[in-house]
């Protein structure tokens, strides 16, 4: 599917703030056109947020900063350049292929394609906000009409998601890939490239065009790789959202004083309530240690990308140490669209310790070989922790001797370790069998 252009003679076909075109329009035609599109936000019976305003919101945006068809010219370059990066990943990873297909998106494709996995990520977070909108009705409001509570609450729902399309529709800018965020909120087993965003990501690196692709297809070939072979890794990240989301609290008095200081005669102070955090929650302490660990998590899966991918490239592409550093820094630094989001959930996807996880992953290959070091993926109890990035060479040397363990499981190597005699072991050979010796009893499933 491809989104044709739009004329941009004909303009948006709704306003993006109803509110604003209600309270700011002299135009009867104008007005009335307001008040129905305000009952249709009104009307809706899809949760807590209002995701088809989201979803419209999104795609004004993307068409408003210029968006167009992929071409087919474009299309097969993306298949070749990802079909060329699975064949330079297989020496350097033991996880097979994961996608089984490679697309070129427009940007409203992305938005389309990523719609649902940002409703599963953001909706627990969303649900709280709105549900603390409806609490903050100002002064006696609530007792007074309190059939009206449903209403309100639907009134914030369509603002938050008109929050989240103005979110989505900035970031369909700056994306590379269907993974370019460190999460799987793509199509499962299908790789895809924005053939604009990765011109404009080469933009001044004096880089060709070719190699920028291919490195960006390499990155986007090893996430699909991991998400698709290391199955409780998409669960462990959404589950960490999740429970950063049980912990918000939102600051109601906040959230009143805002309403409050809206003017319905300034159009322009509402639209600015849509978007300057008026729904903005705090942080907990119970939520700052589960962004620890989603940031951890998120390091580590973009730091084994990171070094698998440099790995792949290397033979191969001259400017593989100046790309490794530009998505790197790019990374880090995160972009409009990720501060859109912050501001919006409190929440920044940006694996902060790139670089200590890239570092630990390499010396794992180095002292154990890519077998080993991919090994660890088999189970999140294998997986390092926060402490770990600060000191590798613990990590590496404390797991050294806890994935030797399952190895004397075996009767008789545990009988050569003995010398041919149980005492020596400080029991015997049934005594390894009754207190579950095996390496699934040991928190080291499948190695």
């Amino acid at each position: 599917m491809t989104d044709q252009p739009k004329d941009p003679d004909t303009g948006p076909e709704e306003p993006f703030d109803p509110l604003s075109a209600m309270f700011g329009a002299s135009d009867p035609a104008q007005l009335g056109a307001a008040f129905q599109r305000l009952g249709q936000l009104l009307s809706y019976e899809g949760g807590p947020v209002n995701w088809d305003l989201a979803q419209e919101v999104a795609r004004q945006v993307v068409t408003s900063g210029g968006d167009r068809s992929v071409l087919a010219k474009e299309s097969a370059q993306v298949a070749d350049a990802v079909r060329l990066a699975e064949l330079w990943l297989d020496p350097v990873t033991t996880l097979p292929a994961g996608a089984t297909q490679a697309v070129a998106w427009s940007r409203a494709e992305w938005v389309e394609a990523t719609l649902p996995a940002w409703q599963e990520l953001i909706a627990p977070m969303a649900d709280r906000v709105v549900a603390a909108m409806g609490e903050a009705m100002p002064g006696q409001l609530p007792q007074m009409a309190g059939p009206l509570l449903g209403v309100f609450r639907r009134l914030g729902g369509a603002m938050f998601g008109g929050q989240v399309g103005q979110a989505v529709g900035t970031l369909a800018a700056e994306v590379v890939s269907s993974t370019d965020i460190g999460l799987p909120i793509g199509p499962a087993e299908r790789a895809a490239l924005l053939p604009d965003n990765v011109a404009a990501f080469g933009e001044g690196l004096g880089i060709p065009d070719d190699q920028v692709r291919l490195f960006l297809a390499l990155r986007e070939a090893a996430y699909h790789r991991l998400f698709r072979h290391v199955p409780w890794l998409r669960a462990r990240l959404f589950h960490a959202i999740e429970a950063y989301a049980s912990g918000i609290k939102v600051d109601t008095s906040r959230i009143e004083e805002a309403l409050g200081q809206i003017d319905p005669a300034n159009p322009e102070a509402i639209s600015e309530a849509l978007t300057g955090g008026m729904f903005e929650p705090e942080q907990t302490p119970d939520q700052a240690a589960a962004l620890s660990r989603l940031e951890t998590l998120l390091a580590l899966a973009e730091g084994w990308v990171d070094e698998v991918t440099a790995a792949a490239a290397g033979p191969h592409l001259p400017s593989t140490v100046a790309l490794r550093e530009t998505v790197r820094r790019r990374r880090a630094a995160g972009g409009p669209a990720e501060a859109t989001f912050a501001t919006l959930v409190g929440l920044e996807l940006r694996p902060r310790r790139l670089r200590e996880a890239a570092t630990l992953w390499r010396q794992l290959a180095e002292q154990r070989d890519i077998e080993g070091r991919d090994a660890v993926w088999e189970h999140p109890d294998l997986m390092p922790a926060a402490e770990d990035l600060d000191d590798p060479s613990g990590y590496l040397n404390r797991t050294e001797i806890d994935l030797a363990v399952p190895e004397l499981t075996d009767p008789d190597q545990a009988q050569d370790q003995a010398g041919g005699t149980g005492d020596q072991s400080g029991g015997t050979g049934d005594q390894s069998e009754d207190d579950d010796g095996s390496p699934e009893g040991r928190s080291t499933p499948g190695l």
